[in-house]
């Protein structure tokens, strides 16, 4: 059995680490102690060296459309590889609001790209169907399609649940909705979870979702209203719930950042996970688009994603190297990475998922392993 190594430096300890590894997995780890404070690459010129990032809301990515009329295995595939090209070693497909024959379509091909390759499915754990049951309010419900907005509906989950061969780990939902805490704990007794989220619901809604198990927040800050009262409103309730676990977009763009350090420290590190909402013009050249999401969106030399002529945006155009980069720099690389790697995967390991990496360790898969430089003040990480 041939044995290669592999050293880079730990981002939580500063500590070199080196790893051997044979056929596909970490088979030793030796820790050299570093220095007595963290430091960035520049330092002996060795890279950052961490478990693979994991995005738990991916719509596309470097033209490839998850929600789109053309969704195929090819779609699937090619987005996995443009992903493991920016770090992104697990990722969660997300199909948004739409027709329910369309939502199966796309779920069911998803399932068919991970039966079909054995690196798609190591690397989609499961589907995230982001509505239909979310707020019709202008604001909260954000670029969906107002049309296809519809009341929680077991017997619609239960057929998205049979085109996916039971793929669909992750949905969210508005609790405003009457039914919608019996439904919520239909849900989770089926063993997928719920996450709040394009919602206008009031605080005893809320909390009634949470009794109900709704434990996540979806993309928390956004999603929302323009304008909200001072108190109560439903970002409050949220932040102020220790049983929910909330994702943030951290591209800069979609909350500002004195708002992310501010949520995040409300919320506290350990619940708090970093998500792209990524789509299909991400990664592209700055310039205009017909989107699935948004219709027709311009993409600024600044990385916003607007639908275009107007202020508003239109998803998320930045990987979610930028995001880690950017939380970086309001907090450190430890806790951007914490949020982007260790605390998704915690939420997608239980025992009806595949095993993802926290943190490195013998027996981790080399495909789940990322090395990367990163210094203050870089925009993203660069990977080797």
């Amino acid at each position: 059995m041939a044995v290669s190594r592999l050293t880079g430096r730990d981002p939580w300890s500063g500590d070199l680490l080196h790893l051997e590894h044979a056929d596909g997995r970490i088979t030793t780890i030796h820790r050299e102690p570093g220095p007595s404070e963290v430091v960035a690459r520049g330092a002996g010129g060795v890279p950052w060296i961490s478990a693979g990032l994991v995005d738990l809301q991916v719509n596309g990515f470097g033209g490839f459309d998850l929600n789109g009329d053309g969704v195929s295995v090819e779609t699937v595939v090619g987005l996995r590889e443009a992903l493991r090209g920016v770090g992104v070693t697990t990722f969660v497909p997300t199909v948004i609001t739409a027709s329910g024959e369309r939502m199966r379509r796309a779920v069911g091909v998803v399932a068919e790209a991970r039966r079909r390759s054995a690196e798609v499915a190591a690397a989609i754990p499961f589907v995230h169907l982001e509505g239909p049951h979310i707020s019709d309010q202008e604001g909260p419900r954000g670029c969906h399609d107002v049309a296809e907005v519809r009341a929680p509906d077991l017997a619609e989950f239960e057929l998205c649940q049979q085109a996916s061969g039971g793929l669909v780990g992750l949905i969210t939902v508005s609790p405003h909705w009457a039914g919608s805490a019996e439904f919520i704990a239909a849900v989770v007794a089926s063993g997928t979870r719920v996450a709040i989220g394009h919602t206008h619901a009031d605080a005893a809604q809320l909390r009634a979702a949470v009794d109900a198990g709704a434990s996540l927040s979806t993309h928390l800050g956004n999603g929302a209203h323009a304008q909200l009262p001072r108190h109560p409103n439903y970002l409050w309730a949220q932040l102020a719930e220790d049983r929910l676990q909330a994702g943030f977009i951290a591209d800069g763009h979609h909350l500002p950042v004195d708002t992310f350090v501010a949520m995040v420290r409300a919320k506290g590190i350990e619940r708090s996970f970093l998500v792209s909402d990524s789509v299909a013009v991400g990664g592209q050249a700055p310039g205009n688009y017909s989107s699935t999401i948004g219709g027709d969106v311009e993409l600024t030399d600044d990385g916003r994603l607007l639908v275009r002529g107007t202020p508003y945006l239109a998803g998320a155009a930045a990987p979610l190297a930028d995001g880690v980069a950017w939380a970086a720099g309001a907090f450190s690389l430890a806790d951007a990475l914490t949020m982007a790697t260790v605390n998704p995967a915690r939420i997608i390991n239980s025992p009806r998922m595949i095993p993802v990496a926290e943190q490195l360790q013998p027996g981790t898969r080399m495909s789940d392993v990322i090395t990367f430089d990163w210094q203050p003040g870089d925009r993203t990480l660069s990977f080797h």
